[in-house]
């Protein structure tokens, strides 16, 4: 049993990415190809912004966004300690310092109750994360901002795709940025990411600064980075984003299917009525995790931990000084949550497979 079956869900695009990635080859042009050009088209248009700037990874996404705001030694960017390392590293490597605010224990994302609290006349850019497939509360959050003239950078890594109150995840804040790892709801086969934005301004510094800066050939206005998409992971999207609908739909219903199979079990997901998820993970909660995830093993059901140390406990990040179990939130979901396998098309059969062993495991 594959966790994320990517072979799977490659059979019936394959000869449609085939054809793709021969005309790059044809074409030999691999950096800042058209492919790239009609997919930030096409990707802007999915999620309704005005600009798509496509860039190498989700973590060069944040980086190039708060570049573009002028995050710099001095400020503070508040985010959560409740996910992957890249969120906050990204700040520190721009010389700035990482607030958290704790969680929400019931979607893991950034409680914009806590965030008030958190704010500065030093914060630079709130940066919420769409964790496991679903929003943060980007209108109470936005509004929150507002009052302080505080841009909002979206972490969507894991997001792409999903909804808040109707509005498609990177569309909610003033950038928005995505992941186009492999894994992710909408992965390539290789690294990637992209920024939206309906502000003019902002796209024209990010593409200028994901080319080192330039906004000609060796005339360099910004001090930039090298975060371009190459042409053939531009290629292969295009054939990903063809489907890509059909499988959020299809993640929506493996999710439904586990609903059934684990309400009452354990502690399942749990999505905001004025949300979607993608499900990028199916993450549940569990006591004794350790135990739990060995019996599974046994039973031949990967599982996996997102995430198992919050960032504040993190080595790179003693320097913040913030004690342990600072945020009680974060910390318990930390011992507790658990990924079961999680992709558009798992089988019931699996499910049913998984829900069994699961429920064996938490009734020792």
């Amino acid at each position: 049993m594959q966790f994320i079956d990517l072979k799977t869900q490659q059979q019936p695009i394959r000869e449609d990415i085939e054809r793709r990635i021969k005309a790059v080859l044809d074409h030999g042009q691999y950096i800042m190809g058209p492919e790239v050009t009609e997919l930030e088209k096409r990707l802007a248009d999915f999620v309704g912004a005005r600009h798509c700037v496509s860039v190498s990874s989700g973590t060069d996404a944040l980086l190039i966004a708060m570049m573009a705001l002028g995050v710099g030694p001095g400020d503070e960017v508040v985010t959560t300690p409740f996910t992957f390392i890249s969120t906050v590293e990204t700040i520190a490597l721009l010389g700035a310092r990482p607030v958290f605010v704790d969680i929400d224990p019931r979607t893991y994302n950034l409680d914009p109750n806590l965030l008030q609290a958190a704010l500065t006349d030093k914060t630079k850019a709130i940066m919420p994360v769409s964790l496991y497939g679903q929003c943060a509360d980007f209108q109470a959050i936005n509004a929150i901002a507002a009052k302080r003239g505080i841009p909002v950078i979206e972490d969507g890594a894991q997001s792409f795709g999903a909804t808040h109150r109707g509005e498609k995840s990177c569309h909610l804040s003033t950038i928005g940025c995505t992941s186009f790892f492999p894994s992710k709801p909408l992965g390539g086969y290789g690294d990637g990411g992209a920024c939206f934005t309906d502000d003019d301004e902002l796209a024209k510094r990010m593409q200028q600064i994901r080319v080192h800066g330039q906004d000609r050939r060796y005339n360099h206005p910004l001090i930039g980075v090298n975060g371009r998409l190459d042409t053939l992971q531009a290629a292969i999207l295009l054939s990903k984003l063809d489907v890509f609908p059909e499988e959020v739909a299809r993640r929506a219903a493996v999710a439904e299917q586990y609903r059934k199979l684990l309400d009452g079990k354990v502690v399942i997901p749990f999505v905001e009525e004025f949300n979607t998820s993608v499900y990028a993970q199916y993450t549940i909660r569990v006591d004794a995790r350790d135990e739990v995830a060995a019996a599974l093993a046994s039973q031949g059901v990967p599982t996996a931990v997102h995430y198992p140390v919050p960032l504040h406990r993190q080595p790179a990040f003693a320097s913040l000084g913030y004690p342990d179990e600072c945020f009680p939130h974060a910390e318990e979901a930390a011992r507790q949550v658990m990924s079961l396998p999680m992709h558009p098309y798992l089988a019931v059969a699996d499910q049913v497979r998984i829900a069994e062993a699961l429920k064996a495991a938490v009734a020792r």
